[in-house]
């Protein structure tokens, strides 16, 4: 008896991984889509990770990772003692709240409006006019800015001098940084990002907005009544990545648009890291640095998942 049941447990096992063997050649051509991103995410995300033990070392880039001493969590230690890094956590944390409450909610307005025009010869006109500007690289989109800002020639100066105020010196006070990085922000990436909210107010099923004429609502109704509880899971799963980014501002538009004059406002953990650790030598320290923003991401990403699944019921997972 235990030697048939041996046997028949040993067919399943061979029975399995013949059906297995079959379905990856009958599906060969799936699998070899996948394998590009599959290397990508192994080479550049996963490999790296193991690079992240030089946070607990006073890493020498000649005796390597296996040769440097290792010191425990005193690059750790000296991240939270040093005085500029709560200046720098701050602006961090402060120009990334200032886009998340203007710049997350811009493209989901600007798909409600295109979603309320009917002349579709304007809603592509305006949706490519928008979609431009995202591809442009960082630096072209710097450089537009400080020349439409200069107080010399820009052509905001020009016409606050045309309306009798003094020319103003943008670039150069702290003050205004952080408004000019949002600005700038939402002008560059807000057609691009509106390009998923407008898919998913295609998927809405238009015999919704019939019901609606058919009781008497206007426009404005049929928008808060159903065309945004059906972005909702949308915005929630998009609301929780952006969540998780919260200290990952980028590095190109703040590198950009910084100076001297105005780093106190400005100087955020990314430059902070291109100019202590590439430019310094300080690999360890920085690298604690990044270790320490991934950590707290994953902490909001998943206290904020736990939220939005008892209040919304929308979640990543």
């Amino acid at each position: 008896m235990k030697s048939g049941t041996r046997s028949l447990t040993i067919n399943s096992l061979e029975a399995n991984r013949k059906s297995r063997t079959s379905y990856f050649y009958k599906h060969w051509q799936l699998y070899c889509l996948v394998a590009p991103g599959v290397l990508f995410f192994l080479l550049f995300k996963y490999v790296p990770i193991m690079g992240s033990v030089i946070a607990f070392q006073d890493y020498n880039i000649y005796k390597g990772i296996t040769g440097s001493e290792f010191v425990g969590i005193k690059h750790f230690l000296t991240l939270f003692t040093y005085p500029e890094f709560a200046t720098i956590l701050t602006n961090t944390i402060l120009i990334s709240l200032y886009q998340l409450i203007f710049g997350f909610p811009a493209p989901i307005i600007l798909a409600l409006l295109l979603n309320e025009v009917r002349k579709m010869w304007f809603k592509r006109t305006v949706q490519t006019i928008v979609y431009l500007p995202h591809f442009l690289s960082w630096v072209i989109v710097g450089g537009l800015v400080i020349n439409v800002l200069s107080p010399n020639y820009g052509i905001i100066n020009d016409l606050l001098e045309y309306l009798g105020f003094n020319r103003i010196f943008f670039m150069q006070q702290p003050e205004y940084f952080r408004s000019i990085v949002v600005a700038s922000g939402i002008w560059k990436e807000v057609g691009w990002n509106t390009i998923i909210y407008l898919a998913a107010l295609a998927s809405i099923n238009p015999e919704m907005y019939e019901a609606a004429d058919v009781d008497g609502a206007g426009r404005l109704r049929k928008i808060v009544s159903i065309t945004i509880p059906s972005l909702l899971p949308t915005i929630m799963i998009l609301f929780l990545l952006r969540i998780g980014n919260l200290l990952e501002l980028g590095f190109e538009q703040i590198y950009m648009l910084l100076n001297p004059l105005v780093a106190e406002k400005g100087q955020i953990l990314d430059t902070y890291i291109y100019s202590i650790g590439l430019l310094g030598g300080q690999f360890s320290y920085t690298t604690a640095i990044g270790i320490f923003k991934s950590v707290v991401g994953l902490i909001l990403i998943l206290g904020f998942n736990r939220i939005s699944k008892r209040v919304t019921g929308q979640s990543l997972y």
